[in-house]
């Protein structure tokens, strides 16, 4: 139904109303001048009763501006936090399509707001026990703040290079401490100091992967080949001299072979 039709059933019942009261107070006997009296007193109550609903309905759209004004200024909150586009709404809406739409638009940004926290958060732990592991410095982040978008992009670039690293150091250390223990055991080796034992017993996941470390793994392996090819070569130079003795005293090959064999 139609506003003026709403409106001129308002006053169609109001006038029935005043039709129905006259008759009553004619077949009453109440004199004219009371009729008036008692006319003016219902008009009174009628407008009485609109102006408090009127003013029901005012104080009601002041509460409903009011959310809007809050909803609006949380949202222009969030926006700042969030880095996003300021949210305009729609021209000619009404006041509570307005509260809807900014309550809506509050509810999706609380909503990025609370997951940019927790990847935040997740990246951040993986950065520390990658770092703590390669022995580099943290990602550069403010941990109070809500990152944007950018900010989380190159943070888990920045954390899948770390774990890029970690992955290739691991491979190295691995390789060079299996080349470490072989040329200890063929050199009949115990490891003798810290680095050494903790190269050859401490866990493989456990072992700080720093490059200081890796460098010195590969300066220990150096020096363990070079202290075999030494060995190699005073064995190799005996065994010259050995043959040397052998063809000057003319020892027989049986001899020879048996010597070798034991």
């Amino acid at each position: 139904m139609r506003r003026s039709e709403v409106l001129a059933e308002a006053v169609s019942c109001l006038n029935r109303a005043l039709s129905a009261l006259g008759d009553i107070w004619e077949e009453i006997g109440i004199p004219e001048e009371l009729r008036v009296e008692r006319t003016g007193a219902v008009k009174k109550h009628v407008k009485n009763l609109l102006d408090m609903m009127v003013a029901e309905e005012e104080h009601l759209k002041e509460q409903l501006l009011k959310s809007v004004a809050a909803y609006r200024k949380e949202l222009d909150g969030l926006c700042t936090e969030l880095q996003a586009e300021p949210f305009q709404t729609e021209e000619g809406s009404t006041i509570l399509q307005m509260m809807k739409d900014l309550h809506t638009h509050v509810e999706v940004l609380l909503k990025q707001k609370k997951d940019r926290k927790r990847e935040l958060k997740a990246l951040r732990e993986q950065d520390k026990n990658l770092c703590d592991i390669l022995c580099v410095s943290n990602f550069s982040i403010d941990d109070s703040a809500v990152p944007s978008l950018d900010e989380l992009d190159r943070y888990r670039r920045h954390v899948a290079s770390l774990s890029a690293e970690k992955e290739r150091r691991q491979e190295e250390f691995v390789s060079i401490k299996r080349q470490v223990i072989l040329c200890m055991a063929e050199l009949e080796h115990s490891p003798d100091t810290s680095f050494e034992r903790d190269v050859v017993c401490e866990d493989e996941e456990a072992f700080c992967l720093s490059t200081d470390n890796i460098a010195n793994l590969q300066s220990l392996l150096q020096q363990l080949e070079a202290r075999r090819a030494l060995n190699e070569a005073m064995c190799a130079e005996l065994r010259s001299r050995i043959t040397e003795l052998w063809e000057r005293l003319q020892v027989p090959n049986e001899e020879r072979e048996a010597f070798a064999g034991s």
